[in-house]
């Protein structure tokens, strides 16, 4: 007798959906604070005290060093994590949410350029499709008057969108690197372990005193990118991280959704396609490396 059973999701896969479900509710909960007038740096201060209390305790429940191995790779993964993160709530604070999710997800550019200059890597067929997608993509999303009545995307907080995709390539390089040799808690310490004082300097007279209600949501923002952090980290320590990637798009279909329901966000036409084209590459992208990598086993 055959017998029949759904084959358990990866490991990895179920991080990069956590990852994702993490990130999404993060970003709509940071655009929220902003339309009571919460600035940006506060945002990323009171998200990086409460991730900084959290990763803290998480370490320690471990029994091991919060400094790690290699303090001086931690250090920077943290110093470009905090210029990546402020970049992506600027963009999500001045930008529709689907739209801001959509421009962080161009990321295979910059990988790709970073591997060229720095590691000398050759760039593979599927990748150069990818950007050329991405770019076709990303040129109509953000076009404007590329037909009457389309609405028009600020070009300074797609450009803050698209140097907080720059950053998180070199973050997911570092974290790649870190993950060989450090437990996923310690690097993610290091990330609000910088990014609080940062924060903290930056925000000088232009802090508001939140609300009770508003205080809570801050705190659901450290709460949440603690859960997209540890989704992304324990995702790249595992095996199937590279074939789980593709899943972390669906960040935008939840993003899209909560911008619709929570903020009465249509995303445009012109968003659907320059997204799906993205998107697409992005996919692409993905199945040409896994492909890749399948051949190489097998020689």
């Amino acid at each position: 007798m055959n017998h029949f059973s759904l084959s358990p999701i990866p490991v990895g896969v179920r991080f990069m959906l956590l990852s994702a479900v993490g990130f999404a509710l993060m970003s709509a909960c940071v655009k929220y604070i902003s339309n009571y007038g919460i600035p940006v740096f506060e945002i990323v201060a009171a998200r990086a005290l409460v991730s900084l209390i959290i990763s803290y305790i998480d370490v320690k429940r471990k029994r091991i060093s919060v400094w790690g191995n290699n303090k001086s790779l931690l250090l920077l993964r943290g110093v470009v994590g905090t210029c990546a993160l402020m970049c992506v709530y600027y963009a999500v604070t001045t930008l529709p949410l689907a739209e801001a999710t959509i421009l962080q997800y161009v990321h295979p550019i910059s990988t790709a350029l970073l591997g060229l200059l720095f590691l000398k890597e050759r760039i593979q067929r599927s990748t150069m499709i990818c950007i050329a997608f991405c770019l076709l993509g990303l040129l109509i999303m953000v076009q404007p008057g590329i037909a009457d009545g389309a609405q028009h995307l600020p070009p300074f907080s797609i450009m803050i969108a698209l140097c907080g995709a720059f950053g998180s390539s070199i973050a997911y390089i570092i974290v790649r690197k870190l993950s060989q040799t450090e437990d996923s808690s310690v690097i993610i310490f290091y990330f609000p372990l910088v990014a609080l004082p940062v924060s903290s300097l930056l925000i000088w007279h232009d802090f508001v005193w939140p609300s009770a209600f508003i205080t809570l949501i801050l705190v659901l923002v450290g709460v949440f990118t603690q859960i997209g952090q540890y989704g992304l980290t324990r995702a790249m320590q595992t095996q199937d991280a590279g074939k789980a990637s593709a899943y972390s798009y669906v960040q935008i279909v939840f993003s899209a959704l909560l911008g619709v329901w929570v903020f009465n966000e249509i995303p445009s036409m012109w968003t659907y396609i320059g997204g799906s084209l993205i998107v697409t590459g992005a996919l692409i992208n993905v199945v040409g490396n896994r492909k890749r990598s399948d051949t190489n086993c097998t020689k």
